[in-house]
């Protein structure tokens, strides 16, 4: 039992440092992208792929159309038609503004990964209820908080770039009458929804710091019995 006991602070400790080095190639490579500035190369086509959209079947497809792409999407059934003429553009936005979202994401994790690697070092040693274990932990709550806010402040904003642009280019046909897409209200879009009380990373944070909570008193409650005695 004690040699399973210590095994498993071992084992986490080479899983997140393994996860710590995928997540720091992944950014690299997500670096590399963002230098390159990849674009989409002329008439390039690719489908109709048959996905779902609500539940219901659909299809994505892009269509090489004069020196360029153009990107269609139907729902229900066809009963919805979305057509952006040109889509060159609407992949060029995407990566602009999703390749740095990304790299917000892969950078957060390998934060992430390395607090716990160090962790669970610590745990493999018997050092668990110590100042800088407490400490790691409190880091991975606030970290997990702040990244969720974050995040979701950068993905409406992002969702905002992309339906502008669709606004202004693209069409949407509903039973065979066309309709042209709203403009959104810019970083009104950030109402209740953005924030992140429905984020699970949110409430995970939360439930974190509770528990460095606990860590940190049965660290003081330990301190003084030491003392005591």
């Amino acid at each position: 039992m004690a040699a399973s006991v210590s095994f498993l602070p071992k084992l986490f400790r080479w899983a997140f440092t393994a996860l710590e080095a995928l997540s720091m190639i992944g950014a690299a490579a997500i670096c590399v992208a963002i230098l390159i500035d990849p674009s989409l190369p002329p008439g390039t086509h690719f489908g109709p792929f048959h996905v779902a959209f609500g539940g219901q079947p659909g299809t994505v497809a892009l269509r090489a159309a004069n020196g360029d792409s153009d990107f269609t999407a139907t729902a229900f059934r066809g009963t919805i038609v979305l057509f952006v003429e040109k889509a060159g553009g609407l992949i060029q936005v995407a990566l602009h503004r999703g390749l740095p979202l990304v790299l917000i994401s892969m950078v957060f994790l390998v934060v992430l990964f390395d607090l716990l690697r160090r962790l669970f070092r610590n745990v493999g040693r018997g050092e668990s209820f110590t100042r800088q274990s407490v400490y790691l932990v409190q880091i991975v709550g606030g970290s997990l908080i702040v990244y969720s806010i974050a995040s979701a402040f950068a993905e409406r904003w992002f969702a905002d770039v992309m339906l502008t642009y669709l606004a202004e280019h693209a069409v949407v046909t509903v039973s065979g009458t066309p309709l042209h897409l709203p403009a959104p209200g810019g970083m009104a879009m950030l109402h209740y929804n953005g924030f992140p009380f429905h984020s699970p990373v949110f409430f995970s944070g939360l439930l974190v710091l509770a528990l460095s909570e606990v860590f940190r008193q049965g660290l003081a409650l330990k301190n003084e019995n030491d003392l005591t005695v």
